[in-house]
C-alpha cells in the first residue's frame, strides 16, 4: 500500500507571495505626486495589452516582466496606472496599449498570466496581476451604469469618474468559492467541466450569489452541480484570478452524501477518487491534472500529499 505524505504544505499559492510593493494608495490622487513619480529616472513600466505582457530570460536563467524606464515608454493619453513603490523607493506604473512593443532585440516575447504567473519572481507576478486585472475592468467599463455617459480615468486608472451625473465606479471583483470536497473514506471530489477536454478534471467552483455567505455558496454550488450535500466548510485561502475579474476564496468542504447527479450545464462528469485511485488515473493518463496557477492544483495538493504531475498542464 501506497504511504502519502504531506510535503506540499510550504509550497505557496500561485499569485499569492509577497511582492515586496506597496501600493501606495493614498498618492493615487495626488496629481503631483504622480507626475514626479512618472519623471523620476529610476521610475519603470511595463505594457500590458489584452492580458499580455512581455516576458524575458535573463542570462541566469531567470523569467522577469520587460520593464523600461519611464522616460523610454511609448506614448499613452490616459491609461496609465500607477501599481505601487518597492522597498527601494522605485515607483511602478502600467501602460494600456493596444498592441505590445517590438522588441528589437526579438528574445522577449508575450506571455499571458496562466504561463507566465508559474514562471515571473513574486515582484513581477504581483504587479502583473495588479496590471492584468486593472486593463481587464478599463476595458469593459467605459460608460457610466447610471446614466449612459462615457466615463473617465481617476486616481492613477483606479476609479472611472461620469462627468454628467458625478457617479464613481471602482473595478469590480467578483468572489467566487472553489472546494475541495472530500467523503467520510477521505475521497476526493473531483468534476470535469462540459467543455473541458477528455480527462481534464479539478476541484469543483462557482460564483457568490447576492445575500449569501461564501459557505452557503460552497454548499449551494455542490449541490446544484453534483447533487452532493455538504456539512462543515473550512476556509484555506484567497487567490487573485483576473480572468476577467474574480477573486477566488478557497475551501475544503467535507461531503455528507455521495451519490453523485451532474447537472449537465456545467459539470459534465464528477467521480470520487482515492488517492491511489488519482494517482494510478495520473499515470495512465486517464486523468488530467488541473493547469498548475490555479488555487485548485494546491487544494488538490493539500489533500494529495504531493505535488501534482504538469506535464499535461495547459
Amino acid at each position: 500500500m501506497t504511504t502519502w505524505t504531506d510535503d506540499t504544505a510550504d509550497r505557496p499559492i500561485s499569485l499569492t507571495a509577497p511582492s515586496g510593493i506597496d501600493r501606495a494608495a493614498h498618492h493615487r490622487l495626488d496629481e503631483a505626486w504622480l507626475a514626479a513619480a512618472w519623471s523620476h529616472p529610476t521610475t519603470r513600466c511595463f505594457v500590458v495589452s489584452g492580458g499580455q505582457v512581455l516576458i524575458d530570460e535573463t542570462a541566469d536563467g531567470r523569467t522577469e516582466l520587460v520593464m523600461t524606464p519611464s522616460f523610454e515608454a511609448p506614448l499613452t493619453e490616459a491609461h496609465r496606472y500607477f501599481l505601487g513603490i518597492d522597498e527601494e523607493g522605485v515607483s511602478y506604473f502600467a501602460l494600456q496599449k493596444d498592441t505590445l512593443p517590438g522588441r528589437i532585440d526579438q528574445s522577449a516575447r508575450p506571455a499571458g498570466l496562466r504561463e507566465a504567473g508559474l514562471l515571473l519572481p513574486p515582484r513581477d507576478a504581483g504587479l502583473m496581476v495588479h496590471a492584468v486585472g486593472l486593463e481587464n475592468w478599463q476595458r469593459t467599463h467605459r460608460f457610466c451604469s447610471r446614466c449612459g455617459e462615457r466615463t473617465v480615468i481617476a486616481a492613477a486608472g483606479h476609479i472611472r469618474r461620469c462627468p454628467a451625473c458625478g457617479a464613481e465606479h471602482y473595478p469590480r471583483t467578483d468572489p467566487a468559492v472553489i472546494m475541495s470536497v472530500t467523503d467520510a473514506d477521505d475521497r476526493i471530489l473531483l468534476g470535469r467541466q462540459v467543455h473541458w477536454p477528455e480527462g481534464r478534471f479539478s476541484t469543483l467552483a462557482g460564483f457568490v450569489e447576492p445575500g449569501e455567505s461564501v459557505e452557503q455558496a460552497v454548499r449551494r454550488e455542490v449541490c446544484e452541480e453534483v447533487g452532493v450535500t455538504v456539512g462543515p466548510v473550512e476556509y484555506v485561502a484567497s487567490q487573485p484570478w483576473p480572468f476577467p475579474s474574480s477573486l477566488m476564496l478557497g475551501f475544503t468542504a467535507r461531503a455528507t452524501s455521495t451519490a453523485i447527479t451532474v447537472d449537465g450545464d456545467e459539470i459534465h462528469e464528477a467521480r470520487w477518487f482515492s488517492r491511489e485511485e488519482l494517482h494510478d488515473a495520473f499515470e495512465t493518463g486517464e486523468v488530467l491534472p488541473p493547469y498548475g496557477i490555479s488555487i485548485a492544483a494546491r487544494l488538490i495538493e493539500m489533500w494529495y500529499g504531493k505535488p501534482l504531475p504538469t506535464r499535461s498542464a495547459f
